[in-house]
């Protein structure tokens, strides 16, 4: 089946009556031919039973579970990934939900793919998104007492501000002297020094080099 071909028959399995038409929405994306692979987004109180459908012999026999993770998409929520795979026919799919900021909870597909129960633990302490029925859903990387969800976009990265970088990390922040390019640049979540850390109001802004005067023309 070509990508356009394992979309439109998630679509089919999904939208049945008419009452779902329209909610679960295909395409296709990837690096061209032999790369490509069906995209499905669908409501996430249907995520389990895209998974399902996806999995069942007489679907698209999606058997082999690849990864899961999410996107932080700010005021839009989260969108949770999972890529699944047929070993049988070759073909891939990538099926996506969107999840509310304010109650990140979708269903667990454990009991679908054993496999996803790591991929289920890391994202819902990287990202604080609940799965519901999940059997284990505790911590799998961060140490006891960790507080926060490091994949967040409004996570702060303290570590960066608390102690000295090494090495340039933009142009004009190297520690090897030099004049200064142009004002360094913060990653996201790397808050200024200045207005956040032990730093806070002690750091001088940065010198500007002067630009030398304009000669007139003769």
């Amino acid at each position: 089946m070509t990508p356009e071909e394992v979309g439109e028959r998630l679509v089919a399995l999904l939208t049945t009556d008419q009452a779902h038409s329209g909610e679960v929405i295909a395409g296709v994306s990837g690096g061209g031919p032999g790369h490509e692979r069906a995209v499905v987004d669908v409501p996430v109180a249907r995520w389990w039973e895209a998974a399902g459908s996806a999995r069942d012999p007489a679907g698209l026999g999606c058997d082999f579970f690849d990864w899961l993770s999410a996107v932080d998409e700010l005021e839009d929520g989260f969108t949770v990934v999972a890529h699944l795979w047929s070993s049988r026919r070759k073909h891939g799919l990538l099926l996506r939900a969107r999840v509310a900021r304010d109650n990140p909870v979708v269903e667990s597909v454990v009991d679908l793919f054993p496999g996803a129960a790591w991929h289920e633990r890391e994202t819902y302490e990287m990202f604080g998104i609940t799965f519901a029925r999940h059997p284990d859903l505790r911590p799998l990387l961060l140490p006891p007492g960790f507080e926060g969800n490091p994949l967040r976009k409004e996570f702060v990265l303290a570590a960066r501000v608390a102690k000295t970088w090494p090495g340039a990390k933009e142009p004009g922040e190297s520690e090897a002297g030099g004049p200064a390019k142009r004002a360094p640049m913060r990653p996201p979540g790397v808050p200024d020094p200045n207005e956040w850390g032990p730093l806070k109001g002690k750091v001088p802004a940065p010198e500007r080099p002067e630009r030398p005067a304009r000669r007139e023309r003769p």
